[in-house]
């Protein structure tokens, strides 16, 4: 099989994947939605927290409500920002609609609404997160943002940020200020829960190490971790001098070891430590 073939099924199976992707998250934020987050009345951001608000203020259904929103949306979209957004996209503006009302029959799992916040935030998260994966979107107030973005200068974290409170703020009007505290919980939720489906848990620190003993640092690493090391040129920001900056990631399984390493060599070393999300190369993942 030629080498081009085998490129042209493995992509093949990719766009296959990605649609299974949205369509997959799309069910899952419907479900979110049906048992946890709407009859709770938990209004978190959104065309879904728009559909919530007006089915309480109408009684409207809210799958119609979703798609009188979110096909005129996506039509704007198309014509304002150009045809960016594929035909995947338009499977997820379609099909979210389409399964909050084949699942609007569905019985909420919870009348509690911090529950309802709580666990729609998380079931709601990962269905966007998928649909992300599946690099697409369900449409919504995310163009609406962009085209406000477009429009206004503003950031589009400024402009979700603006259109979510606005929902929120809408809630707290229509049904109650319990209500609208609960909508944010389920917005930081939902948030939180995408990045964690995008990045993963961290399982693994980077860590910046500034030693007056950088080839005692350096050689203690590798011969009792077994990791490499990255030397970063810097320069002390007081003394004028060069100061080398060691840069090395480890798994969280191996962190308090290379602290006690740290601790041996130069107790008085200046470490910064964050989480890496994902590693690929040697070691680690493969890319």
């Amino acid at each position: 099989m030629t080498e081009s073939k085998v490129s042209s099924q493995s992509s093949n199976k990719n766009t296959v994947l990605e649609y299974l992707f949205v369509l997959i998250g799309a069910a899952i934020i419907a479900l979110g939605f049906n048992v946890f987050l709407f009859p709770n009345q938990v209004a978190s951001g959104g065309v879904s927290g728009i559909s919530t608000i007006l089915n309480g203020l109408f009684g409207w259904n809210a799958g119609i409500i979703q798609y009188a929103f979110n096909i005129p949306l996506f039509i704007a979209g198309v014509l304002i920002l150009g045809k960016k957004f594929g035909l995947k996209s338009l499977v997820g503006t379609l099909a979210l609609p389409l399964f909050v009302i084949i699942t609007g029959n569905w019985e909420a799992w919870t009348l509690n609404p911090l529950l309802g916040a709580i666990f729609g935030g998380i079931v709601v998260g990962l269905g966007i997160g998928l649909v992300f994966k599946g690099n697409a979107s369900t449409g919504g107030t995310d163009l609406l943002a962009q085209i406000i973005t477009k429009f206004t200068g503003l950031t589009l974290g400024t402009s979700v940020l603006f259109i979510d409170g606005v929902v929120a703020v809408s809630a707290a009007i229509v049904f109650d200020l319990e209500k609208g505290l609960y909508a944010l919980i389920g917005l930081y939720v939902t948030t939180k829960t995408i990045d964690i489906v995008q990045l993963g848990f961290s399982q693994s620190k980077m860590v910046y190490i500034i030693t007056n003993y950088e080839k005692e640092v350096r050689d203690a690493i590798y011969e009792e971790i077994n990791r490499g090391i990255t030397k970063i040129p810097a320069i002390g920001g007081y003394t004028g001098e060069a100061r080398p900056v060691l840069m090395v990631v480890v798994y969280q399984t191996e962190f308090t070891k290379l602290k006690q390493v740290l601790k041996n060599v130069d107790p008085n070393a200046f470490v910064i430590v964050s989480d890496a999300y994902e590693v690929l190369g040697e070691g680690f993942k493969s890319v």
